[in-house]
C-alpha cells in the first residue's frame, strides 16, 4: 500500500512547488517592488540577492514540508496506512 503513495506524493510535490512559487512572489512583492534578483544579476546588491535566495529557500522548504505532511495525513485517513516512517531514526 505504501507504493500506492508514490503517485500521490508526486502530485503533492507538484502542488507544493506551485504554491511555494506563488507564496514567494506574494512575500517578495511586500519586500520590494522589483522582481527578485538572480545571483548573476550584475547590478543587484549582495543583500538583495542573498535575501531573495534565503526567502525563496525557506518558502519552498516550509511549503513542501507542509504539503508533504498534509498529503501523508490525507493518505493515512483514506487508506489507514502511514506512508512513511513511524518514528525518526535514532542517531
Amino acid at each position: 500500500m505504501k507504493i500506492a503513495y508514490k503517485p500521490f506524493g508526486i502530485v503533492a510535490g507538484i502542488v507544493a512547488g506551485l504554491l511555494a512559487r506563488r507564496l514567494f512572489t506574494v512575500i517578495w512583492s511586500r519586500i520590494d517592488d522589483e522582481e527578485p534578483p538572480e545571483a548573476k544579476t550584475e547590478l543587484a546588491s549582495w543583500t538583495r540577492v542573498l535575501t531573495a535566495a534565503a526567502l525563496q529557500g525557506v518558502t519552498f522548504s516550509v511549503t513542501k514540508a507542509a504539503v508533504d505532511r498534509a498529503g501523508a495525513r490525507g493518505f493515512e485517513h483514506l487508506f489507514g496506512v502511514w506512508p512513511g516512517e513511524k518514528a525518526p531514526d535514532k542517531a
